[in-house]
């Protein structure tokens, strides 16, 4: 036979660090220092971020593209020319 399950609330006589009284209670809660900090001492970045990318990078894949387009437009324009001759 198993016993039930107790739910995501543990029985607080039987949590370790919780001070008697209970929650809520006088002298309830958590001892001091079993609980972390409330925020890291650390902030901002850990390293320098990289430089944008220049003007021709952000040019070259509409020039590709571009490029790609002509090409197939001209293989179409091709195959009609074949297939009306």
């Amino acid at each position: 036979m198993t016993t039930p399950d107790p739910g995501p609330d543990p029985e607080p006589r039987r949590t370790p660090g919780l001070e008697p009284g209970g929650p809520g209670g006088p002298g309830g809660g958590v001892s001091p220092g079993e609980t972390p900090p409330a925020e890291g001492g650390t902030y901002g970045i850990s390293h320098p971020e990289p430089p944008a990318p220049g003007k021709r990078w952000v040019a070259m894949p509409l020039v590709l593209i571009l490029v790609v387009a002509a090409l197939i437009a001209i293989g179409l324009i091709a195959m009609a020319v074949i297939l009306i001759a």
